[in-house]
């Protein structure tokens, strides 16, 4: 638990963004599946989505590009970036730390991303949302653009969003 806003700003301000190493994995795994339960899945939804959140090597293969937000050691979130097109990357991932959902890390991460794919000379950020977090994408300014098929449970819908980077 935080003492004070002030002392939040102070921590938030040390945390630093880079790119990820292949022998984080674990950790950033680790992290994923913390962020996900935050959102109240039954014990039976979390070991069907095991494997969609296990963060595997190929996740740092050239063109995949992931970013971690750590202080001290310590992950507080992470993101990765996939080439779609010439004109076009998906945010495949923006995970945020339990603790830190509604203090302001998963924007300066989305701030990060954005900066990131335009730099990269991208027009648009495409993005498949977990139901739960849906109200901070359109708060970023995404939309959405259609409902995709969830790759963990049948039947289950997930909304499919688009952010403009020019």
């Amino acid at each position: 638990m935080k003492e004070s806003m002030g002392e939040t700003r102070t921590q938030h301000a040390a945390m630093e963004i880079r790119r990820a190493r292949p022998e984080e994995a674990a950790a950033i795994t680790a992290l994923t599946i913390r962020s996900k339960a935050h959102w109240g899945y039954d014990a039976e939804f979390m070991a069907r989505a095991a494997e969609d959140l296990e963060f595997r090597p190929e996740k740092f293969q050239p063109g995949f590009l992931v970013f971690v937000m750590e202080s001290a050691g310590r992950y507080w979130g992470f993101y990765g970036l996939i080439p779609l097109s010439a004109t076009a990357i998906e945010l495949h991932d923006l995970f945020v730390d339990p603790e830190e959902i509604g203090t302001g890390l998963g924007k300066r991460l989305w701030r990060h991303a954005v900066e990131t794919a335009k730099a990269l000379g991208y027009s648009r950020m495409e993005l498949t949302s977990d139901p739960n977090a849906e109200g901070f994408y359109r708060k970023m300014g995404a939309v959405a653009i259609g409902m995709v098929g969830s790759p963990v449970m049948k039947g289950r819908r997930l909304p499919r969003m688009e952010f403009g980077l020019d």
